[in-house]
């Protein structure tokens, strides 16, 4: 295990669209020299206690984390990045299981897709129960494309999208921006908009976005993430600080097929600063004091 030298507070686990449980994320921070975390499954709280006792045993700090899916006018899929809540907030346990039930049906929509353009190839059908079954969490649609992998329809991830899942997709639902940012705080966490380098490269529509989004009172900023190079990362902790918004780092790793990210790093060449960690402890107390 090497020296604990940096954080990572973005991961997922298989209880949304990752590929690992929770206890081998842990186990794999470890080993990546990560001292604190956060497990940021899409719309799922199901992989913070697990990892939470996972850690116990390696002396790893683990925030609660959540990756909610939003929208905010133009802006069809933003991710509003939640921490440090009580992941026992009625109102948010709630909110998660009717927006995974939406999510259940329109996945099984999506199979449905599928199978009528595969009979239209004279392929075999997806079978939708084993696609849920290896799931084993939050069925997404990088659940499908592993099934279509195995059944050897396509090569990998990409041109299951680009050949079935796009075309095949059902609309999603999201959250609205403020709603989301609003249920994240009546659950005593801060609100973070993750990966900005993915939602515009128009940094002057990235500005009016932050300023919309901090007057509905935005925390922080992901600042360290794996879509930014060194001058955006200079670019948006710029932003950050002339907003008052928390700098914050996670490297979005999913351990799919393909996935190019490293724990603990960002875009796998500058390890995420402790300063993230301790920059979301202090906004959490300022939180807890009122």
């Amino acid at each position: 295990m090497t020296n604990n030298i940096s954080v990572d507070l973005h991961l997922h686990t298989h209880f949304s669209d990752g590929v690992h449980a929770p206890e081998t994320i842990v186990t794999m921070a470890a080993q990546a020299g990560v001292s604190t975390l956060a497990i940021c499954d899409h719309d799922n709280l199901d992989g913070i206690a697990p990892a939470r006792a996972a850690a116990v045993h390696l002396g790893i700090e683990v925030i609660s984390g959540v990756e909610l899916s939003s929208r905010w006018k133009s802006y069809e899929d933003l991710h509003i990045l939640g921490y440090g809540f009580d992941p026992l907030c009625p109102e948010l346990v709630a909110e998660l299981a009717e927006f995974r039930a939406f999510r259940s049906r329109r996945n099984e929509l999506i199979v449905e897709r599928v199978n009528r353009r595969l009979a239209t190839q004279k392929r075999a059908p997806l079978d939708f129960a084993r696609v849920r079954e290896a799931a084993d969490g939050t069925l997404g649609r990088p659940h499908i494309a592993r099934a279509l992998i195995e059944k050897g329809y396509v090569r990998d991830t990409s041109e299951a999208f680009e050949r079935y899942l796009i075309p095949c997709n059902v609309e999603k639902r999201f959250f609205p921006a403020d709603q989301a940012i609003g249920l994240i705080h009546r659950a005593g966490g801060v609100a973070v908009l993750a990966h900005p380098p993915f939602i515009t490269p128009d940094r002057p529509a990235l500005e009016r976005l932050l300023d919309a989004l901090v007057a509905h009172g935005l925390d922080g900023l992901e600042v360290y993430n794996n879509g930014a190079t060194r001058d955006d990362i200079d670019y948006l902790l710029m932003q950050a600080r002339r907003r008052g918004l928390i700098a914050t780092g996670g490297s979005d790793h999913h351990g799919f097929e393909g996935d190019e990210s490293r724990i603990g790093w960002c875009r796998g060449a500058l390890p995420i600063p402790q300063a993230c960690a301790q920059e979301l402890r202090a906004a959490l107390g300022r939180r807890a004091a009122g």
